[in-house]
């Protein structure tokens, strides 16, 4: 039996706009709904069901300031089973449609608009609108989230059941991340994974992907924290031979090259504020040009991205568009530190421990009790990374079979153990150069709540550098 139709209520005062947007939707398979004014807005949403609706921002009281648009968009959202709004605007600037969005709507259309955007935006917000209906229901049939023991979820993820990503997380805290990526996974919608340098963005990631259509297909990730300014956009978009001094051959860039797939941007708030633009322009249309070329490409990537950083600050500072932070954010995925989450960290522990047990290995068989006091003890300023990096090292020392608190090297103060299985730091004297840099970069972390960006300007560090530590330490 053929699938109904899925019905779009449009409403604006503009015959041409109605009629429009009548024949593009009716052309993919999409049937308008057209009325005129919010009060017969209003009344259709109360007497039929719509899978979606598109309002304008300004009708004939008001053609300027977007407020009567406002105020359907709260009278849509409280009336039972409203459909999503997503809203339309020709006067106003992008900050009235960003309003809009944080009173509810959950995408914007500028006009004039380009019909691939219209008619992507609706394909997102219809699909994101099924998958939350049918959450339950996928969940039990697919088996996406598993519990497979008794102190920690497991979330796995793999094609035809079979081995693929973990996660473990069993606090409180992390159920709603874990329901999140459940919802949102098998969507093509942009997601923003927000939380502190080490929280696992990077697991969350391949976790969407695997969950999505695309699994099949690559995921390509780019540090934007490890890219100078200069080769940002040949990095991204690629360039052809002679397109500068050193372009010796043509080079595919990052988009180019999760076509069909995932691209995940790590580090988000480090493009720059020049390039900005050019990566606003390929999540609305698709296209792009490699560096030295006229030719435009077009790229089907679904968006992930991630940042430790306050992005809303970034905007209010200046440094990154408002207009794009929306764009990136349909859905957002904020990952708690591991200080919230402490009854996940004897799993980790185990989790991880099996793991390096098996590299290395080493007839190492757990953890002895001392051990296990000094990781609930430490602050873990490098989150679930640094555990990682802690068992590992432990693993490697360890001449025993169970793990003591010195083998962990947990020397951040603060709470964390010392060598000796205490709580003082120890000695800057007894301490290597790298040991004390490690120290340092620490101790700034947990000063400045885990804030990379924060920490780097503490330590006089650029971005970039600061990066490369964190990764050779570990944090």
């Amino acid at each position: 039996m053929a699938s109904p139709l899925r019905r779009i209520l449009v409403a604006d005062d503009q015959a041409a706009i109605r009629d429009a947007l009548r024949l593009l939707l009716k052309g993919e398979g999409f049937q308008a709904v057209p009325v005129t004014s919010p009060a017969e807005t209003v009344a259709a949403v109360q007497k039929e069901e719509f899978d979606l609706a598109l309002i304008d921002l300004n009708y004939t009281r008001d053609t300027t300031s977007g407020q009567e648009g406002l105020d359907l968009l709260a009278q849509l959202l409280a009336t039972e089973g409203a459909p999503p709004v997503v809203v339309m605007t020709a006067w106003a600037t992008v900050d009235l449609a960003v309003e809009a969005m944080r009173r509810g709507a959950r995408d914007f259309i500028q006009k004039p608009w380009e019909n691939a955007r219209v008619l992507a935006t609706v394909r997102t917000q219809l699909e994101l609108a099924g998958i939350r209906r049918r959450n339950a229901r996928l969940e039990a049939e697919n088996g996406f989230l598993r519990r497979d023991c008794d102190d920690a979820a497991v979330v796995r993820r793999g094609k035809g059941g079979g081995k693929g990503e973990e996660y473990v997380a069993g606090s409180v805290s992390m159920k709603p991340v874990l329901d999140a990526i459940a919802s949102v996974g098998p969507a093509d919608a942009p997601v923003l994974i927000t939380g502190e340098n080490g929280t696992g963005k990077g697991l969350a990631a391949r976790l969407l992907h695997a969950a999505s259509s695309r699994a099949d297909k690559g995921l390509v990730s780019v540090n934007m924290g490890g890219l100078s300014e200069n080769i940002f956009e040949s990095e991204l978009f690629g360039h052809v031979k002679g397109a500068f001094t050193d372009a010796r051959a043509d080079r595919v860039g990052r988009f180019e090259l999760a076509d069909g797939g995932t691209l995940f941007l790590d580090e988000i708030a480090n493009v720059p504020m020049a390039q900005q633009a050019k990566l606003l322009r390929l999540l609305e249309t698709g296209e792009f040009e490699r560096v030295g070329s006229s030719r435009t490409q077009k790229a089907n990537v679904r968006l992930l991205s991630a940042t430790n950083a306050d992005l809303q600050a970034e905007v209010a500072a200046g440094r990154f568009r408002r207009d794009l932070l929306y764009r990136l954010n349909t859905v957002e995925i904020h990952l708690p530190p591991l200080r919230d989450r402490p009854e996940d960290i004897p799993a980790l522990a185990v989790h991880f421990l099996d793991r390096h047990v098996a590299r290395y290995r080493k007839p190492v068989t757990g953890l002895d009790d001392a051990a296990t006091r000094a990781l609930l003890s430490h602050s873990w300023p490098g989150n679930v990374r640094e555990l990682d990096h802690a068992i590992e090292r432990a693993v490697l020392m360890a001449t025993n079979e169970r793990i003591r608190a010195s083998d962990l090297g947990l020397w951040a103060g603060n709470g964390a153990a010392s060598p000796g299985g205490g709580s003082s730091s120890p000695a800057l004297e007894d301490m290597s150069l790298e040991e004390v840099e490690k120290f340092l970069i620490q101790k700034a972390l947990a000063r400045h709540g885990g804030r990379a960006n924060a920490a780097a300007e503490a330590l006089g560090l650029s971005r970039s550098a600061f990066y490369r530590r964190l990764q050779q330490y570990g944090l």
